[in-house]
């Protein structure tokens, strides 16, 4: 229901910021006094349509190169001031961006790392985070300088990523992404990465969150990764074929600390799939394959041929709360791509594609575009979740909770309240390890607390999600 009180929107053209700063500088306007809700964001379709959503009417000349500044008050005496603290989080962001200087900064990667030169080495990475539209320049100009990459920025078009990797498959680098969320290198944890120990396996991932599922369950069962090399959704495509998995596969081979090399990916192009097997067969050190799809084994089972490949036990997957059985269709809320995707083909196969059950990655470029990833702001997933509980035809809820260096501190503190007393079967499914920075027991305790049956494994969550709906096992 809209709050009362009176509102202001305003476009303020030209004045971009990424969508993590704005995020923050959201929260902090929400706070000033006076302010009953705030909304600082670029004008992007999405954006639009959830201030319109709030209540906020958005002037039609809007576009994606403004910033619309939306506020809503509970008295209209509280404009100026407001707006002062608008303007004020929006100075101390671009300070905190900046930071002090003694000297101006390189206007370009390439730059960048030539001031650098014989600093950093060849093991230098150059972490490219910036809009879609602008990844491609800045990754270019680190490989023309001889730097490997990792492309964090979503919304890079197709045809500029196969540009990039071949490019660095010229001169053997590496592209990690675009739209590459984790990695773990020489013990860094890039994007959103776990926490884990080192370890004798290396990972290849064509899959953000996937590569998470792997981490954590390995951890679980006390085993270490030293490296894992993230090379975007899309390297197993039929048009990348592989580009950047075959030189990271080709790198862990290399490592004498990697005893086993598991390559995880959302569904590949089978062709490309067959290519890196025939190419896998050509490397001293083994590998297994986590690869989703029609027939495949999914993340938890291929975690559980790494272990005992590994000559480990595999333990039990630990399970918490209870939900109970409910009546209709089970409605898949996810921030996590591949765990949407493993949820799917899960279903699938399980239920068949009878029961409408639905799944959504809120983590989809289409979602993401001028927001923060839905792991870091969870706002446009809990206004999801309250439509599906509210529908009828919902029978149990599945969502995933990914923790680790990166996203959201707390996802508890306002993913339980949201759960509580919603009055249909809740199961989640949290992605994490006992290191991670938000604490995986505080985690699953909060959300057993509010209601939910939570699981490590998204591959037992989505079985059990089918079961309460009334599904098979």
């Amino acid at each position: 229901m809209t709050s009362p009180g009176p509102t202001h929107v305003e476009l303020r053209p030209g004045a971009y910021a990424d969508s993590v700063t704005l995020l923050q500088v959201s929260r902090t306007v929400q706070g000033l006094d006076g302010v009953v809700a705030a909304q600082v964001a670029m004008a992007t379709t999405l954006n639009i349509e959830v201030l319109t959503g709030m209540g906020f009417d958005v002037p039609a000349a809007a576009t994606p190169n403004d910033l619309v500044v939306a506020l809503r008050l509970d008295d209209a005496d509280r404009l100026a001031t407001a707006l002062a603290g608008v303007d004020q989080a929006l100075r101390d962001a671009n300070r905190r961006e900046s930071g002090p200087a003694q000297e101006a900064p390189p206007r370009t990667t390439g730059s960048a790392f030539r001031r650098t030169a014989g600093t950093s080495g060849h093991e230098a990475i150059a972490l490219v985070s910036v809009p879609g539209a602008s990844a491609f320049v800045e990754a270019m100009d680190a490989l023309e300088a001889g730097q490997d990459v990792m492309v964090f920025s979503d919304n890079v078009p197709l045809e500029q990523e196969v540009a990039l990797k071949r490019v660095a498959a010229e001169h053997g680098l590496l592209v990690m992404g675009p739209d590459c969320g984790t990695a773990v290198v020489g013990g860094l944890g890039l994007g959103f990465a776990n926490t884990v120990s080192p370890g004798p396996v290396g990972i290849v991932a064509a899959s953000g969150t996937g590569c998470q599922q792997v981490l954590a369950l390995l951890d679980h069962a006390g085993v270490g990764v030293s490296s894992a090399l993230g090379v975007g959704g899309r390297d197993l495509s039929a048009e990348v074929r592989g580009l950047a998995t075959r030189e990271a596969m080709r790198r862990l081979d290399e490592d004498p600390s990697v005893e086993l090399i598991v390559l995880v990916s959302k569904p590949p192009a089978e062709d490309v799939a067959a290519e890196v097997e025939e190419y896998a067969g050509t490397l001293a050190t083994p590998v297994e394959y986590a690869l989703l799809g029609p027939g495949r084994p999914d993340l938890t089972a291929a975690t559980e041929s790494v272990l005992r490949r590994l000559g480990r036990e595999v333990p039990a997957w630990p399970v918490s709360g209870s939900a109970p059985a409910g009546a209709g269709a089970v409605r898949g809320l996810f921030v996590g791509g591949t765990l949407a995707s493993e949820a799917r083909l899960i279903t699938e196969l399980v239920a068949g594609t009878q029961g409408g059950h639905t799944f959504v990655d809120f983590g989809d470029d289409e979602y993401t575009a001028g927001r923060a990833h839905p792991m870091i702001d969870p706002s446009i997933r809990l206004e999801h979740l309250a439509r599906a509980a509210a529908d009828p035809a919902t029978g149990v809820l599945l969502l995933d909770v990914v923790l680790g260096h990166g996203a959201e501190p707390d996802p508890a503190a306002s993913l339980a309240p949201a759960l509580a007393g919603i009055g249909k079967p809740v199961v989640v499914a949290v992605v994490g390890t006992d290191a991670d920075p938000q604490g995986l027991a505080g985690q699953v305790r909060a959300l057993a607390d509010a209601g939910a049956e939570v699981h490590l494994s998204n591959a037992g969550a989505t079985r059990r999600a089918i079961e309460l709906a009334g599904g098979h096992q």
